[in-house]
């Protein structure tokens, strides 16, 4: 039975169309604006900059610094926005030249050390940049010696910022490396088992032997979304590669090819992490499908899937979830019927329904209205998951994104797209933020990562030695991968 927890919307019909009220958004809203003035729906890229810096009397809203940081590096590489931002301090506050206003400065030194240490904790990858934690220690410098009295403070309050900055640097590039390992481990393993069906290993383990709960593996599955895609700050990291993509749209590049080459990969490290993730895990539902030489086996471990499904759909891990979806919905499997005809698959047949791509996934969205709605009301963190289905939101992102870099005919940027592209990222990254609730099973992880899995051509074969090709294209195929 599927369980409707509150604020999470039925899992067995489907709601019409209009009749499910939007959800309020948390995060970054339409009301980012600029100075003292009403939502803005567009403007020139200087003027977005300009009041991205704080003075005497002004701090931008939150809202607005996450939006423009996060969507300007279309436009302007984060160091040389850091430049330009530094350069209107010192000319806003006067900073060389003299006599000062001290008065003045007091009030604009903390304010500009605020807007420095958001920048560090919500983009900490942008200084890994050397020319931006120069320019950053750059305004320090100049705003201490103008104040001795607050010169040790502003200081102290600089390295606090640095400190913490290199222990979130570390800990990404701590995740990025163990993301590699994973998938260079699995595409290693994962093209050896092409005749795998006709000489079994004597000593392979499949996943029933493994774990049989289902609500268990469903648990290490959304373990494997939280932790292992979220560790030290992916969650951050995932939001810069989302916006461009490994691209850069304002055409500077590093001069020496090696170092760019090596950035260029870093650039979607963790896009490619989840998009592989995703890959293994629809391969090893397959596998383990087709794997079993009878076709009662066969049929268990599909009822097996089902059952982990719907308990990912139940616990908000929608990507599992299409995984395990498309894994069940690849040729190699859905061609044996006659094992189909031994599963109950009422259950299979309704988690499809829930996400059929029909009407831009209407029901999928519906459901992860139901699932954000719930995070934010929730007293736990098992009710606080929501573990969207990547590709999807990749996709949507992707469309937001093409909107943010094109501007409109007056030159002007389109903030509008900037503040719901904002919006969308902002919302998955406090998703990624949650503490999952699970306990580790280290020896579900391990073989959920290292499981041999059967190449494309290893499920046909496998698939058509199970039960025999029907049509002479089946045949054909079977000859020639024998």
């Amino acid at each position: 039975m599927f369980t409707t927890p509150s604020g999470f919307s039925p899992h067995l019909a489907c709601a019409e169309p209009g009749e499910e009220e939007e959800a309020p958004q948390e995060g970054p809203g339409p009301g980012a604006c600029l100075a003292d003035g009403p939502p803005i729906t567009s403007a020139s890229l200087d003027t977005l900059i300009q009041n991205l810096v704080p003075t005497a009397d002004y701090y931008p809203e939150k809202a607005y610094v996450f939006a423009f940081l996060l969507s300007a590096r279309l436009f302007i590489p984060p160091s040389e926005l850091l430049a330009r931002v530094c350069e209107l301090c010192i000319k806003q506050q006067q900073l060389d030249q003299s006599p000062l206003d001290m008065a003045k400065v007091r009030k604009f030194g903390p304010k500009i050390l605020q807007l420095l240490k958001e920048w560090t904790e919500t983009f900490p990858s942008d200084f890994r940049d050397e020319k931006m934690v120069g320019h950053l220690e750059d305004i320090i410098h100049r705003i201490a010696a103008c104040d001795e009295v607050q010169s040790v403070a502003y200081w102290k309050t600089l390295n606090q910022v640095l400190q913490k900055l290199n222990q979130r640097l570390v800990l990404m590039s701590q995740g990025e490396e163990s993301s590699l390992k994973v998938s260079v481990n699995a595409s290693s393993i994962s093209d050896k088992l092409v005749a795998f069906k006709t000489k079994p290993p004597p000593i392979q383990k499949d996943i029933l032997s493994i774990c049989n709960d289902p609500y268990t593996l469903a648990q290490q599955l959304t373990h494997v979304e939280l932790v292992r895609r979220g560790k030290g700050g992916v969650g951050q990291r995932l939001a810069e590669e989302i916006i461009t993509g490994g691209r850069s749209r304002h055409g500077r590049g590093e001069r020496d090819e090696g170092q760019r080459g090596r950035r260029e990969d870093r650039k979607t490290s963790n896009l490619e992490a989840y998009v592989r993730w995703f890959n293994r895990l629809c391969y090893l539902v397959a596998t383990e499908i087709c794997m079993p030489a009878k076709k009662k086996q066969r049929a268990q471990v599909i009822e097996f899937f089902i059952d982990v499904a719907r308990e990912c759909f139940n616990i908000g891990n929608f990507n599992s979830l299409m995984a395990i979806i498309s894994g069940m919905n690849m040729s190699p499997v859905s061609r044996l019927k006659k094992t189909w005809g031994k599963a109950k698959t009422a259950k299979f047949f309704i988690l499809e329904h829930q996400m059929d791509p029909t009407g831009n996934f209407y029901n999928y969205r519906t459901a992860l209205r139901g699932a954000a709605h719930r995070s934010r009301t929730a007293n736990s963190n098992r009710e606080k998951i929501v573990i969207p289905f990547f590709s999807l939101l990749i996709k949507d992102i992707y469309f937001l994104n093409e909107g943010c870099a094109n501007r409109l005919p007056n030159g002007h940027v389109n903030f509008e797209k900037f503040v719901e592209l904002a919006r969308q990222v902002g919302e998955f990254m406090t998703w990624k933020q949650v503490e999952c609730p699970f306990e580790e099973d280290r020896a579900i992880l391990h073989y959920l990562h290292t499981a041999p899995v059967f190449s494309e051509d290893g499920l046909y074969l496998a698939s058509y030695e199970s039960e025999s090709p029907e049509n002479q294209v089946e045949k054909d195929r079977w000859k020639a991968l024998r």
